[in-house]
């Protein structure tokens, strides 16, 4: 599968990094080409304009701020049909709070922007310091995927389990209002509880 990387921050480095050791192509995208450029060629990957990478993908990972992906999927093209992974967190500029939450979820709002796109949940509970498979050695971490689309979940849970995570089946897209705030409470372990950014949350079974 072609999987194309919208994003050359800490969590789109580190998803193309790890995705590089496996046997997907991936072309990396970003509003600042240069970065798109340099990280593509750090992991053997191609690089090209947003447009030009979603269009010859099957799956698209956005890597982005929330605030940031409603332009970008102005400059998308034609997402018909098309595997939109959703990685962010809806919250503020200090990361204090979420933007939107209870009637409604980022990802709901994604869809809504790219209706014909199967939108997926995923990734919004682990840190960039966590994609690493040498940073998860003591335990395996899971993946909270959650979408509308039965099949394009399937696919993203194999994607998952295929860098070493388990894959946990969350529902419909709707449950992202429920996903999103434990992405949000994570963030706050980690930078205003102190516990660093090493801490990832699991569901577990009594």
């Amino acid at each position: 599968m072609k999987i194309a990387i919208i994003g050359t921050g800490n969590m789109g480095t580190g998803l193309a990094n790890v995705l590089a050791t496996t046997n997907h192509d991936i072309v990396i995208a970003s509003r600042n080409s240069a970065k798109a450029k340099a990280l593509a060629k750090n992991i053997g990957a191609e690089s090209g304009c947003i447009e030009t990478a979603v269009k010859s993908a099957e799956m698209v990972i956005l890597a982005l701020p929330y605030q940031a992906v409603k332009e970008v999927l102005l400059s998308c093209g034609d997402l018909t049909d098309k595997i939109l992974i959703d990685i962010t967190n809806p919250v503020t500029e200090d990361f204090k709070d979420l933007l939107i939450g209870h009637v409604t979820s980022g990802a709901e709002e994604i869809q809504a922007l790219a209706p014909k796109a199967k939108i997926v949940k995923a990734f919004n509970t682990i840190f960039a310091q966590l994609l690493p498979t040498s940073a998860r050695t003591k335990q395996t971490l899971q993946v909270f995927i959650a979408s509308d689309d039965d099949n394009a979940k399937t696919i993203v849970s194999n994607i998952a389990n295929s860098i070493g995570f388990e894959p946990i089946n969350a529902g419909s897209l709707c449950n992202s209002r429920f996903i999103e705030p434990i992405g949000a409470m994570n963030i706050h372990f980690a930078f205003f509880l102190g516990q660093g950014p090493t801490v990832a949350p699991i569901w577990v079974k009594a």
